[in-house]
Formats: C-alpha cells, sequence, structure tokens
C-alpha cells in the first residue's frame, strides 16, 4: 500500500517535466526572452514536424505561434535545446500557430 501511494505521490513531488500533450500550443504566444537556464519552456527548433510554427514579429503578438522577442517583462522564457525539449518549433514567416 505504502508503495502505490509513493509511486502516485512522486510525480507532483518531483515536478515532471512538461510534454506537448500536456501544454496547450495554441495558446502560446506573445512576448519571449530566450535563456540558458530556468526556462518556462524548453524547445527544439526543427525542419519537420513540429509540434508548433513560430513566426517572430516586432509588433502585435497576439495569436498563437506569433513571437515578439523582448529582454524585459516577457509573457514565458524559453530554452533552445538540442535533448529533451517540451515541445519542437519550426520558424515560419507566414502562417504560424498549430500545424
Amino acid at each position: 500500500m505504502k508503495r502505490a501511494l509513493f509511486w502516485m505521490v512522486l510525480p507532483a513531488v518531483v515536478g515532471m517535466p512538461v510534454h506537448a500533450a500536456e501544454v496547450d500550443l495554441s495558446r502560446l504566444y506573445g512576448k519571449v526572452r530566450i535563456v540558458e537556464h530556468f526556462a518556462d519552456y524548453k524547445v527544439k527548433i526543427v525542419d519537420h514536424f513540429a509540434d508548433l510554427h513560430v513566426q517572430w514579429v516586432d509588433h502585435f503578438p497576439d495569436s498563437a505561434g506569433k513571437w515578439k522577442r523582448v529582454d524585459n517583462f516577457p509573457d514565458f522564457t524559453i530554452q533552445i535545446v538540442d535533448h529533451f525539449p517540451d515541445f519542437t518549433i519550426k520558424l515560419v514567416d507566414h502562417f504560424p500557430g498549430v500545424p
């Protein structure tokens, strides 16, 4: 009984990683800061089969996949990684959002 309870409580205590299935990518837009450590999300940039198509914009990052790069007061932070990302992105010039 104690062992079963241990395995039920462990993910909540340890803080399991976030995955694309758990992140609502349609709500991921706004001001973004790229950091080296302690990011809200870890992303990998790919060319094919991305979870989210991202367009860097200068004004009005107001829909899914539109990100504005900032240094102060971001809506969320990302870390670009090669291994074990939370989700993958593809940089596009047109039609950002969830494919």
